[in-house]
């Protein structure tokens, strides 16, 4: 197969391509940099170039760091100083970041350099190209960035791969950084004055959070549409209340898309026109505000896809190089504070949609209201049916709950109060994607749930979209006729959510979702 070919500039990059290439398979894509790009950062290097003859002293070039510049460092010293900045930061700790996210992390700062406002020297740049082409991952641990003077400390760990100094893994091996260089034919990176500086001072790693985060909540938004409608048929609940002329009197953006889907999924079903008089004038809210609650949690995905958006084609170095001026310019770009917000924000909304998910399995559980039989098994008392199952997605949820208390709204002043308002992005990041990881698994409880109401209904049948849905969760997971464990369950329908296969083959039945 030919490598999909990416020509960047610093500006052209999307969250899905960043995502397409942060989750590719060696030889899947290939990088490139635009001719213009190329030019950009040789002028910009030329700049620094010539501040370092001249000797005059500007923060990041000829200085020491943070608290530290008032400091003028010699210019037989500023190749030092720039290994010394990357050694010294070297200073997370706790787990690697994932494959995918290291790879996004090295883009998104990759494209943030090639823009010629860095002063970076191009080469050092060409072989973190040539990192994510070839797949040398740079060991990462997680923890360690407060969100503001760049995410240092785990951007240093990159710094110091390409330095040949760090781990990495490649090809399926954990090893020396300087042997997976040499095993692609290359050399270390080289740093002169301001390169290690360049590397590590921008929102590159909660940036890189935050857009995979907006990939995978695209799809468990269409899904969790998806699992409301099975839900709704399962307990034979009424559809009147998604009726499009009551979104249009609050037409919130969201909540007329929710409406559009579920009319959309519903279409057709059996199981909605077989209960017409059956005295459910009104469902709980569960089940008759989806619009409403789906829809409003759709508005923290606009909003964070839109701070995203930008942000991947900023610039959040500091100091900054003007070419066209010659002028270096320190500034604030590296804090994070927009995206640190955002990422709360995207958080409370994907933790409610499973809060309200939670709801729906309960009210599956209970024959009082669902006319189903207790816990969805049919010798209840030897069996204990989906009981615990929904004790977990009760704990997810209230997991959820803490989980979005705001890393955004604390601060910590470092470097002796210089650095003294940050803005804590990468823990926002860091508790989203843990939130995503819970509503995965929580929808997958839902759809071990209606799936087993759907077939308590039998023959009656629900829509030929959601017949699709039923027929995939019945591939990966068999009715249930007595206990078993229901872990392996869980697991393989979650596996189907995240392959987002359900919500493909539902748009290939009645078109794009909103």
């Amino acid at each position: 197969m030919t490598a999909k070919v990416y020509e960047l500039n610093g500006t052209n990059l999307t969250l899905d391509d960043l995502a397409n290439i942060a989750n590719a398979k060696v030889g899947d894509v290939e990088l490139k940099i635009e001719s213009n790009a190329w030019s950009r950062m040789h002028a910009s290097r030329k700049v620094v170039l010539d501040i370092v003859k001249k000797g005059k002293p500007v923060y990041g070039i000829n200085t020491g760091f943070g608290a530290l510049a008032s400091k003028q460092i010699a210019e037989e010293d500023l190749e030092q100083l720039q290994y010394n900045l990357i050694r010294s930061h070297c200073t997370g700790v706790g787990r690697p970041f994932s494959r995918e996210i290291t790879r996004a992390i090295m883009l998104s700062r990759a494209n943030c350099l090639i823009q010629g406002f860095s002063g970076v020297t191009p080469e050092t740049i060409a072989l973190l190209f040539d990192f994510i082409n070839y797949g040398i991952h740079p060991v990462i641990p997680e923890k360690g960035s407060v969100g503001a003077s760049g995410d240092l400390a785990p951007l240093s760990h990159v710094a110091l791969a390409l330095i040949g100094e760090g781990t990495v893994e490649f090809k399926g091996k954990v090893m020396p950084s300087k042997d997976a260089i040499a095993a692609i034919g290359k050399t270390p990176a080289v740093l002169g004055a301001k390169d290690g500086l360049a590397l590590i001072n921008g929102t590159s790693v909660m940036l890189a959070l935050g857009a995979l985060a907006v990939k995978k909540a695209h799809n468990l938004m269409k899904q969790a549409d998806i699992n409301a409608a099975l839900t709704l048929d399962a307990v034979r609940g009424t559809a009147a209340a998604y009726d499009i002329r009551i979104s249009q009197l609050k037409p919130q953006p969201g909540q007329l898309a929710v409406s559009q889907n579920l009319l959309s999924l519903l279409k057709g079903s059996g199981i909605v026109n077989s209960h017409p008089d059956d005295g459910k004038v009104q469902d709980p809210y569960s089940l008759r505000c989806i619009p409403q609650v789906h829809g409003a949690c759709r508005q923290t995905l606009r909003h964070a896809e839109e701070v995203l958006t930008i942000e991947l084609n900023s610039v959040t170095d500091n100091p900054l190089v003007f070419i066209e001026t010659g002028d270096v310019i320190s500034g604030g770009n590296f804090h994070g504070e927009a995206l640190a917000l955002c990422m709360d924000y995207l958080a409370m909304g994907l933790s409610e949609i499973c809060n309200i998910a939670e709801r729906r399995v309960e009210k599956m559980m209970n024959p009082s209201f669902s006319d189903l039989p207790a816990f969805l098994t049919k010798n209840s008392g030897l069996n204990s049916g989906l009981m615990i199952a929904h004790v977990t997605i009760a704990a997810l949820a209230s997991e959820n709950k803490y989980l979005c208390h705001p890393a955004s709204v604390d601060s910590i002043p470092t470097s002796t109060d210089k650095e003294d308002h940050v803005s804590m992005g990468v823990t926002s990041g860091r508790k989203l994607h843990e939130v995503i990881a819970n509503l995965e698994h929580g929808l997958a409880i839902e759809l071990l749930c209606n799936s087993q109401g759907l077939d308590f209904l039998r023959p009656l049948k629900t829509s030929p979209a959601l017949e699709k849905v039923h027929a995939l969760i019945r591939r990966d997971v068999a009715t249930i006729e007595n206990d078993r464990v229901f872990h392996t369950d869980i697991q393989a329908l979650a596996d189907l959510i995240i392959s987002e296969e359900m919500v493909k083959t539902v748009e290939s039945t009645i078109g794009k979702l909103a």
